[in-house]
């Protein structure tokens, strides 16, 4: 591993929003937490698809969490080298990272020796517990174990509240994180990771398969399901520039299908985050107030995104808040 030697850039905030349950409560982003109860279904491995040579990745359902869909909400997977394997985000529970590592051991003997959790959101790092046994190196943005520290907990007491103990698994840690670059090979196969600066959260790593060209940004990117900001709406839109910059023809995105093109991807995603942008700065130039603006920013997008009425109403407020004090 080499690792890089600058931190990302901090910001964003979290707060409530004006009463809108799905995303928001005790001022932590619920982007993947809780839905209705339902009875847990889902057993044995999980059903993944080869989006590239060596690349495997399960498509999240565009859902908030449920018992019966055990947070199983986020695109995961994991990349196999010669000598070993990396996981490319858990899953949203115990559940779901144990049907994963099943998976894993259905395609290969290999070793599992990396497991990343590319930012903080349930959905996409509870199932690291599952992996325990294989004593991996969990690697994160390196201001991952201070988001952890403050969420880690709450996240998981409404987890369990809805899945059961059992099925929710613990808060892991990682135990290598990136300040700004690094890379790690897999043998023959090496992986290079980018930490961001604050855009859909404060702790978001991105990878590159340079074996395939592969760009995996996990949240950075959503695909029809609407987008959660839970860090920095200008920080976005400038670490969208920056992914740019990378030259990736395809990406797996943290929601929607597990490899999309990646130019038409991001600038649907930019769309959105533009028209949220725009829409918030007149909103606080005619001193509307939020309550106004939840209801009147970014409407125009709404049939493009699966859930926008679930998560545009807390982006408006996040938006709201960066922006009043340009």
């Amino acid at each position: 591993m080499k690792p890089g030697a600058a931190a990302g850039r901090d910001g964003g905030r979290a707060g409530p929003g004006p009463g809108r349950r799905a995303v928001l409560a005790g001022g932590f982003c619920l982007c993947c937490l809780p839905g209705a109860a339902r009875s847990a279904t889902a057993t044995g491995p999980l059903a993944v698809t080869q989006v590239a040579p060596g690349v495997y990745m399960r498509r999240g359902v565009d859902e908030d969490a449920t018992a019966a869909n055990l947070d199983a909400i986020a695109n995961i997977g994991f990349i196999v080298g010669r000598d070993a394997v990396l996981v490319t985000d858990s899953g949203g529970s115990l559940a779901d990272g144990e049907r994963l590592r099943a998976a894993i051991r259905a395609a290969t003997d290999k070793p599992i020796r990396y497991v990343v959790i590319s930012h903080v959101h349930p959905d996409h790092g509870f199932g690291a517990g599952a992996f325990r046994p294989d004593n991996p190196v969990f690697m994160g943005h390196a201001r991952l174990p201070q988001a952890l520290a403050e969420r880690g907990a709450y996240y998981r007491q409404h987890l369990a509240e809805l899945l059961g103990p059992e099925r929710t698994g613990p808060v892991v840690m990682p135990t290598l994180t990136v300040a700004d670059h690094a890379e790690i090979d897999l043998g023959e196969r090496v992986i290079r990771f980018t930490a961001h600066g604050a855009a859909h959260t404060t702790s978001d790593l991105s990878m590159l398969d340079q074996a395939s060209g592969l760009l995996l940004p996990a949240d950075l990117l959503f695909v029809h399901r609407a987008p959660s900001l839970d860090g920095s709406l200008l920080g976005w839109l400038r670490e969208l520039d920056r992914l740019q910059a990378v030259g990736a023809a395809r990406a797996v995105p943290g929601h929607g299908p597990v490899v999309v093109d990646w130019v038409p991807a991001a600038t649907d995603l930019r769309h959105y985050l533009v028209a949220l942008r725009d829409g918030t700065r007149r909103a606080v130039a005619a001193d509307a107030g939020i309550d106004k603006a939840v209801q009147t920013v970014a409407q125009d997008e709404r049939d493009r995104w699966v859930l926008f009425d679930e998560y545009n109403g807390r982006n408006v407020t996040e938006a709201y808040r960066e922006l009043e004090w340009e």
